[in-house]
């Protein structure tokens, strides 16, 4: 059964534009057992018979396309595809294959493009699924085809066909002052190299080296990606969370930066990868922490800065959404839902006495309008408490002090909340981390940042919003010539395919994913810089 599909929305279409020719000779990535073991309990070899040569029509507007799809397996647990449109002169076009339950997922990074499908028909002899790309998504039906017959490619002459693969390797460095112990992954292309490579960097809050939430592990995806593509990715443990030692929140922004530091170290020691073009990718607060080593003596090859801040702390902060508990977000999400349903049954009053369907519809309407002021105003009145909240904490340089004042706070503003919710996220906000980025600018150090620097935001970002902070980033770095900034429609903070665009599970939920967009857009640059 098919569990999820990406999509973005590029603009590129099958039957009304054209690959690049860039896209010719590029290296293939195979499945990798690791990741097999992450995604199915089933591994590759229960599937021999996939390997083969697969061909079948591909619906466009208009008429179809002769696809072909050419899978062999090298080794027991590997999988190598590709992927050929004569009519478009595209030929061993490299693809992923991902194995997850009885799910075949091919995806072709270089001409975003997916096929997932199962293997069906008498003796397994059929894929069918789905095929997407922006644009286009259709069902599509391949046959075996026999590897003896006209215009078919052989399996065996596929075999020639040269595979970019990576490995993986456990890491363990020190960050200075203080000798804290960092642990983590590099994700490296096989071969001698040598590889651009980036050190990934968390947002703020101690996480994991894969920036776990929940099931979508967004390090993880990315470091694969890269890797697949022939860029090394080193991603850490932060302070106190997995391998790693030292404690999470006494860490300030100046902390990290020295962690970030230590991570660019190591990379640039190792012989198979290029020093001069190993670089930074950071997200939210990591996409700060990035910009401020940009600006230290020996800054990094590059940046990649994912939702990073143009604001100073307390401004960033206190624009976010209030945390609440589930109980509050229970409570808050009925009080909507009976405020619709009133107006719902007055409108099916109105309709009972006699009220013609304008007359309704008007007042549907008006009360639509005012509901959304009434939450327009309780956003405007949440924004002054959160501000009022940060500033004491701030100006007050007693913890206990400041405590007694912020549960307070809390306790008026939300009566039916649990005590000791109140205590635990006033305790958080006196962190030293708090404490320090609420008075954190990352403007200042803007000028003294020369190295190349690409900076994304996703539209729909309620946390960083997008206009406001990339303009000032923008404004910081505008001495800097070598900067890139894009807006990405329709992603939230976390960069994640828009649910719209992904097919739900059986049960009704929606995986999230790394929106293909982003891993293009951050592959292409990473790889132009090397060509500067």
């Amino acid at each position: 059964m098919i569990r999820k599909l990406l999509r973005n929305a590029g603009k590129v279409v099958i039957g009304v534009g054209l690959w690049p020719a860039a896209v010719l000779g590029q290296a293939s990535a195979p499945i990798r057992p690791d990741s097999v073991a992450q995604h199915s309990a089933a591994p590759v070899a229960s599937m021999p018979s996939v390997a083969g040569v697969w061909k079948g029509p591909l619906s466009i507007p208009g008429g179809t396309l002769p696809i072909q799809i050419s899978i062999i397996q090298p080794g027991a647990n590997k999988l190598i595809a590709t992927l050929d449109l004569p009519a478009k002169r595209l030929n061993k076009v490299p693809a992923s294959l991902t194995l997850r339950g009885d799910t075949l997922i091919f995806y072709a990074a270089t001409v975003d493009c997916r096929f997932v499908c199962i293997q069906a028909g008498e003796a397994g002899q059929e894929l069918r699924g789905v095929w997407l790309q922006p644009g286009l998504r259709v069902p599509l039906v391949l046959q075996r085809a026999d590897p003896n017959g006209a215009g078919t490619v052989a399996v065996e002459k596929t075999a020639a066909v040269k595979a970019t693969t990576y490995h993986i390797e456990a890491v363990h460095l020190t960050s200075q002052p203080g000798n804290v112990a960092l642990a983590g992954t590099l994700s490296i292309p096989d071969g001698a190299g040598p590889f651009p490579a980036a050190v990934l960097l968390t947002d703020m809050g101690s996480q994991d080296r894969d920036s776990r939430q929940g099931s979508y592990r967004f390090f993880a995806d990315i470091a694969a990606s890269l890797a697949r593509q022939g860029i090394a990715v080193l991603r850490l443990d932060d302070r106190g969370v997995g391998e790693s030692g030292g404690n999470g929140p006494l860490a300030t922004t100046a902390d990290l930066v020295r962690d970030a530091q230590a991570g660019l170290g190591y990379l640039r020691i190792r012989p198979s990868i290029d020093p001069a073009r190993t670089g930074l990718i950071g997200h939210g607060e990591g996409g700060n922490v990035a910009l401020l080593a940009a600006a230290q003596p020996v800054p990094p090859g590059f940046v990649v800065a994912l939702a990073a801040s143009g604001l100073v702390g307390l401004d960033l902060l206190a624009s976010q959404p209030e945390p609440l508990s589930a109980a509050d977000t229970a409570r808050t999400g009925e009080a909507r839902r009976q405020a619709w349903a009133e107006v719902l049954a007055k409108a099916a009053k109105l309709r009972a006495s006699g009220s013609n369907s304008a007359q309704v519809e008007t007042y549907v309407a008006q009360q639509r309008l005012k509901i959304k002021s009434e939450e327009r105003k309780q956003a405007e009145t949440t924004l002054k408490f959160r501000r009022t909240m940060l500033e004491i904490v701030r100006q007050t340089a007693s913890n206990d002090q400041a405590q007694a004042i912020v549960v307070n706070m809390l306790h008026q503003r939300y009566p039916n909340q649990d005590p000791a919710l109140a205590r635990a996220r006033a305790t958080d906000l006196l962190t030293p981390w708090y404490r320090y980025y609420l008075k954190f600018d990352p403007q200042p150090g803007l000028a003294d940042v020369q190295c190349p620097v690409l900076l994304l935001n996703g539209t729909d970002d309620a946390e960083v919003n997008a206009a406001t902070n990339l303009t000032a980033l923008e404004k910081g770095l505008k001495g800097n010539k070598r900067v890139s900034a894009r807006r990405l429609p329709g992603l939230n903070h976390w960069f994640q395919t828009p649910a719209a665009e992904r097919i739900a599970a059986a049960d009704g939920t929606v995986e999230s994913v790394v929106a293909p967009v982003l891993l293009t857009a951050v592959r292409d640059w990473v790889l132009q810089q090397g060509s500067r």
